[in-house]
């Protein structure tokens, strides 16, 4: 829609950009850790119809597999691709994505994700991959080919390249591969940063080459509950691949107008751990100068996500820019004590959606449903002040009320 002053009319969409497939319809396995509900129309419908969602990426796209079963879902016309780039199923658009593995010689390893405008790009990049993949069909593979060969591969086909879960010490950039971003990618070809569920704004700002870029929350669902764990909020013309791009550039006005995540606390990642006696290290800890844990004398350490950041920094306080939206430190509906799920049945029922939970019922339409407990405690969860505990070593942190 078009104003009386010929520019667009922008609105509000929630967004959640790194969603796993599990299994294609034939069966065929895509992302093994993941759950075999996760199929492409699965994920499309509980985005939809559940969690109310209006864009989503499914980064898993490049496998064949998934690539037979969008086709079949748009000659049945479930689904459509749409101008702008992306596919329509009801109110959610699908950003057509993938999920690669990067290396070099004397690093780690790290995660990257792609995104294409349509499937023939995707399939015009699965051919190109599958040269330097062992196994083309699976998510997250490792590619035999140059970090700064992929990222050219990617933007030659008018396509989005944005690290993943960059403070991960699991397949991180800056986690397991480089401490800066700038040895491993032309920073011009960047288009955004994942955060990754152990880390927020703040610890990202401690780190100067990401000031210019746009930050995104999202859930790296493996299963159909958990996503919409962590997501964003994007003001755009229509949610579309190409209004994603221009919300990633801040141009035009779109941009990111909020990121919704889990307090990092509750990243698994979040605290150095050792892996002898199971047991968070004090925060702040540098496993480069602790080198034994102070508990059990093992030296099979795992480096926090904040000890990590600590470490790299070169920055004593975190900068956030002006353009840098508001990070809301949400709980999953999911994580909330005593929210089983015939109490979600109802609030369902009440609502629609889970985004409207979150963001819409007001604490008495929530007590009309689930009593006075359980809507303070989804009020607390929507504030971001539930009591935690932290996360570390591969863990979960817990709400304990």
């Amino acid at each position: 829609m078009v104003n009386n002053n010929g520019r667009a009319e922008l609105s509000s969409y929630y967004c959640d950009m790194h969603i796993h497939i599990g299994r294609a319809s034939s069966g065929q396995a895509v992302k093994i850790s993941a759950s075999d509900n996760l199929t492409f129309e699965n994920i499309a419908v509980e985005a939809s119809e559940r969690k109310g969602i209006q864009m989503i990426g499914i980064i898993d796209c490049h496998s064949p597999s998934v690539q037979q079963d969008i086709v079949q879902l748009l000659d049945r016309g479930v689904m459509q691709e749409i101008d702008g780039g992306g596919i329509a199923y009801r109110d959610t658009t699908i950003v057509l994505g993938s999920e690669i593995e990067i290396r070099e010689p004397g690093s780690g390893a790290a995660h990257v994700l792609a995104y294409f405008p349509d499937l023939s790009t995707m399939q015009d990049f699965t051919q190109w991959m599958n040269r330097f993949m062992k196994n083309i069909e699976l998510s997250s593979q490792r590619i035999y080919a140059a970090p700064l060969e992929l990222q050219q591969e990617i933007l030659d086909r008018g396509g989005l390249l944005i690290p993943a879960h960059v403070f991960t010490p699991h397949k991180g950039l800056y986690g397991n591969m480089a401490d800066r971003m700038r040895d491993v990618f032309s920073l011009n070809g960047i288009a955004g940063i994942e955060l990754g569920l152990s880390a927020d704004s703040a610890m990202a700002g401690r780190i100067s080459e990401l000031d210019s870029y746009a930050f995104l929350t999202n859930s790296d669902a493996h299963s159909l509950g958990k996503i919409g764990r962590e997501y964003n909020r994007l003001d755009m013309a229509r949610p579309s691949f190409h209004e994603f791009r221009r919300a990633l550039a801040g141009s035009e006005g779109r941009g990111i107008s909020a990121n919704y995540g889990l307090n990092p606390r509750l990243g698994k990642y979040h605290r150095s751990y050792c892996s002898s006696c199971q047991s968070n290290l004090e925060e702040g800890s540098s496993i480069h100068e602790m080198k034994r844990c102070p508990y059990c004398g093992s030296t099979k350490l795992v480096q926090g996500v904040f000890d990590h950041i600590l470490h790299i920094a070169d920055r004593d306080e975190p900068f956030i820019p002006d353009s840098r939206p508001p990070y809301y430190y949400q709980v999953p509906l999911e994580f909330i004590p005593g929210l089983g799920k015939s109490a979600m049945s109802k609030l369902l029922g009440e609502f629609g959606t889970e985004m409207r939970i979150l963001h819409q019922a007001t604490a008495e339409d929530l007590a009309a449903v689930a009593g006075d407990k359980l809507a303070q405690s989804i009020m607390m969860a929507r504030n971001g002040t539930l009591h935690l505990s932290d996360g570390g070593g591969g863990s979960y942190g817990k709400v304990l009320r």
